[in-house]
C-alpha cells in the first residue's frame, strides 16, 4: 500500500483528498502545515506528497528543497496558484507534478499513479507482504520504518526475498552465506540468524507467515 503524506491547511480538502485517496487503496497522512509534515517525515517513509504551497506557517517551496534534500520522495505541488512563473518555481526546486486547484479526482488519481510507476520502476527494490529490501540503499524497512539488521542478516534477508518462491537448502545458504561474506558460519549459526530475522521483522518464529521453514531441508520466502 502506497503512503501519501497530504500537506495542506484547508480541512475541507485534507477530508476531500483523504476520502478520495483512501477509496483508491492508498494510505494517508495529512498535515496541516510545515512543522507537522516534517514531524511526520521523520516518523516513518512515505511514497509521495501532495503539497500545496501557501501554508500557515510557511511555504510549500521550501519545504519540497528540504523534502528533496533528504531523499527521493516524489512531490506533487496540489495549488490554487496556476501562472507560469509558480508552476516553474516549483518545476525548478524539484516538483515531480503540479495540479491546479480546483482538481478533477479522476486526473488527480491518475498523476499520482504515473509518478509512482516512474518511481517504482527505478528502484531496485524486493517486497514481500509489510516487509520491503531497496537494494541500491541496502535498507529493510517494515511499513515504511527501516530496520536496524546486521550486515549478515541484511544479506541471509536479501538472498531469501530474491528466491522468492524457491526452496533454498540450509547448505545452501550456507554456502552462500560463505562467498558473500567471507566469514564461517556453521549450521548452528545459521538458525541463530534466522531466528534474529524473524523477530526483527515480526514474522512469528512458531507461525511464520515470510521465513517458512521446510522441515529436514531449508527455508522458502512465498
Amino acid at each position: 500500500m502506497d503512503k501519501i503524506l497530504i500537506v495542506e491547511d484547508d480541512i475541507g480538502i485534507i477530508s476531500g483528498l483523504c476520502r478520495l485517496l483512501d477509496s483508491e487503496g492508498f494510505y494517508t497522512c495529512p498535515t496541516s502545515g510545515r512543522a507537522e509534515a516534517l514531524a511526520a517525515l521523520d516518523k516513518e517513509k512515505f511514497d509521495l506528497v501532495l503539497l500545496d504551497i501557501s501554508l500557515s506557517d510557511g511555504n510549500g517551496y521550501s519545504l519540497c528543497s528540504t523534502i528533496k534534500g533528504q531523499g527521493d520522495t516524489p512531490v506533487i505541488f496540489l495549488t490554487a496558484s496556476g501562472d507560469e512563473g509558480s508552476i516553474v518555481a516549483g518545476f525548478d526546486i524539484g516538483a515531480d507534478d503540479y495540479i491546479q486547484k480546483p482538481f478533477k479526482p479522476r486526473e488527480l488519481i491518475s498523476r499520482i499513479k504515473n509518478v509512482l510507476r516512474r518511481y517504482n520502476g527505478n528502484r531496485n527494490t524486493l517486497t514481500v507482504g509489510n516487509i520491503t529490501i531497496d537494494a541500491d540503499r541496502g535498507t529493510v524497512e517494515k511499513n515504511g520504518r527501516e530496520l536496524i539488521m546486521s550486515a549478515l542478516e541484511y544479506r541471509i534477508l536479501l538472498y531469501l526475498f530474491s528466491n522468492r518462491g524457491k526452496i533454498l537448502t540450509r547448505e545452501r545458504l550456507l554456502e552462500e552465506i560463505w562467498d558473500i561474506a567471507g566469514d564461517f558460519v556453521n549450521d548452528n549459526t545459521l538458525t541463530v540468524y534466522i531466528k534474529r530475522i524473524r523477530e526483527k521483522i515480526g514474522d512469528d518464529p512458531t507461525s511464520p507467515c515470510v521465513i517458512k521453514t521446510v522441515r529436514g531441508i531449508g527455508y522458502r520466502v512465498d
